[in-house]
């Protein structure tokens, strides 16, 4: 029997997976009808973008689950006519461009490179950094994506620590988990990068308290989540010099206004979302799975907890 499936996505991604996702499915051994247009009553899976305009699932009534096509789901968990489960993208495209942008951002600030990358006086300064081995780097947020991130930075010889908010172990990342040990897991890191979702428990995770608990000149990378950070305590943590740089790629408003302080501050990083896009290639691999295991009786991949909000 084929199977109904809808892209609800923006329409001009529509390009990037017209082919990809169908020749997924013929590989998964599926015969699976992808369509931008399909009488919902027809439908019996959704690859879906929180930003599409597929904001009612009521009407989709043979729908037997919805697959996110982005790893984060705050936008659609909440969402009370969705009655069927939901995934979120986990793959190897959107973990590797993870994994690259943050060890990069990482290197660039425990290299000390933008002295050396801006430097309209011309000054002669050497300065060298110390080891790897010797730099504290913390990673909020140790799921799939977070783990991945504190795998390779212990692979490059950084001390990592990991936090969670339910308790983890890893042979060679410290890991600490609830509020008691977070607390530990900033005062651990000059670097901290935040991979947590956004959920009502991770709201502001750094604020003016929590900014104090890092080293004194502390580095923050963010491709987590906008709404991780209190904007207003980070810029104060700036100008005080408690954190010496941020390297924001997400905001609460996207795009950044033109006229937020972040633009203009010197001690801020403004990337344009763009850590770990998901690519069509490999997450058309990972769709044409959960389809293949659901009509199979199989449990579905990264299968989203609503009640946690991930």
């Amino acid at each position: 029997m084929t199977l109904n499936a809808l892209f609800a996505a923006r329409p001009e991604r529509w390009d990037q997976y017209k082919d990809v996702l169908p020749e997924a499915f013929k590989a998964a051994g599926l015969d699976v009808h992808l369509a931008l247009d399909i009488d919902p009553e027809e439908v019996d899976y959704i690859v879906y973008a929180p930003n599409s305009d597929v904001k009612d699932f009521t009407p989709f009534t043979r729908l037997k689950a919805v697959l996110n096509l982005w790893a984060g789901v705050e936008a659609i968990t909440n969402n009370e006519t969705l009655k069927v489960p939901l995934t979120r993208m986990v793959d190897f495209g959107l973990q590797q461009g993870m994994v690259e942008w943050v060890v990069g951002h990482t290197l660039r600030h425990h290299l000390g490179m933008d002295a050396q990358i801006v430097n309209p006086a011309h000054e002669w300064a050497p300065a060298t950094p110390p080891l790897s081995r010797d730099r504290g780097v913390t990673v909020l947020g140790i799921g799939e994506l977070g783990l991945a991130c504190a795998e390779a930075l212990v692979q490059l010889g950084f001390n990592v620590a990991g936090w969670s908010r339910s308790p983890k172990t890893h042979d060679k990342v410290t890991c600490y988990s609830g509020d008691d040990g977070l607390k530990s897991a900033l005062a651990h890191g000059e670097i901290c990068i935040l991979l947590l979702p956004s959920t009502p428990a991770t709201q502001n995770i750094l604020n003016a308290e929590s900014l104090s608990f890092m080293p004194r000149g502390s580095f923050i990378i963010n491709p987590g989540r906008g709404q991780l950070i209190d904007d207003d305590a980070l810029l104060a943590a700036l100008g005080s010099g408690q954190i010496a740089h941020a390297t924001l790629d997400v905001f609460r408003v996207e795009p950044l206004p033109q006229a937020h302080p972040y633009w203009a501050h010197p001690n801020v990083t403004v990337t344009p979302h763009m850590a770990a896009e998901t690519r069509a290639e490999t997450c058309a691999e990972v769709v044409a799975e959960n389809i293949r295991r659901n009509e199979a009786g199989e449990p579905l991949l990264h299968l989203v907890d609503r009640a946690a909000g991930y």
